[in-house]
């Protein structure tokens, strides 16, 4: 009868652990990102490029006295939300807490830390290749909980929006002039699947050094999202 050496079992043991360590740490990973939609997916048909398209398309449309991303507590967070896809916004630098009430069966698009600029607001900018340059945060941090749990990878979460059309109304938020534009975005962008009805929280953060080029410094935006799915 064939029985294993003390060594050979003690190996054994080892690369039993080793493995088992792995495996948990690999499951707890997906556990917490296995609510979000693959970079690389289209999910309803759109890519993650075209969605943060529609989201600025969304987002600048608002003047700013009532736009979402300087909304101090969530109330209009169900502003102009239309599809499957529900908006959630950053701020324009500083910390908030909102309340929000999503309708359940909708996917959310969210943003720890985002930038978008246009030949409006830089009108020294004239080629697609300089705004994708202006559309970028260099030295950047980000970091999103979701009911506790932290998004693990979340740099490859980082992605560029194809050159898009946009209006800006009147007092908008960017002070740019009213109008037609073309801009581009960049940043991290999280798209959840549906979350499941009752409460919920989510906090994003980030936070950039500095952009040569729109010559932002030391900016800041943290906001935790109270969330009744229902």
């Amino acid at each position: 009868m064939y029985t294993l050496s003390r060594l050979t079992y003690l190996i054994l043991v080892v690369l039993s652990l080793i493995t088992s360590t792995s495996f948990i740490a690999l499951a707890s990973a997906q556990g917490v990102n296995e609510n979000i939609f693959p970079i690389d997916s289209k999910p309803y048909g759109l890519t993650y490029g075209e969605w943060t398209v529609r989201w600025w398309q969304w987002a600048l449309s608002i003047p700013q006295d009532n736009n979402p991303i300087t909304d101090k507590t969530g109330k209009n967070c169900a502003l102009n939300q239309e599809g499957p896809v529900w908006f959630l916004t950053g701020t324009t630098g500083g910390s908030v807490v909102r309340d929000c009430t999503i309708p359940a069966g909708k996917a959310i698009l969210l943003t720890p830390l985002n930038i978008e600029c246009s030949y409006a607001e830089f009108p020294a900018l004239k080629t697609e290749k300089e705004l994708r340059d202006c559309a970028k945060w260099p030295g950047a941090s980000v970091e999103v909980t979701i009911d506790g749990s932290k998004i693990q990878d979340i740099q490859k979460y980082q992605t560029q929006s194809p050159i898009f059309n946009v209006v800006f109304p009147q007092k908008n938020l960017f002070g740019a002039p009213g109008g037609p534009t073309q801009a581009v975005s960049g940043g991290w962008w999280l798209l959840l699947k549906p979350l499941s009805p009752g409460k919920h929280t989510i906090h994003a953060s980030g936070n950039v050094i500095d952009n040569p080029t729109t010559g932002t410094q030391s900016f800041a935006t943290e906001v935790t999202y109270r969330l009744t799915v229902q």
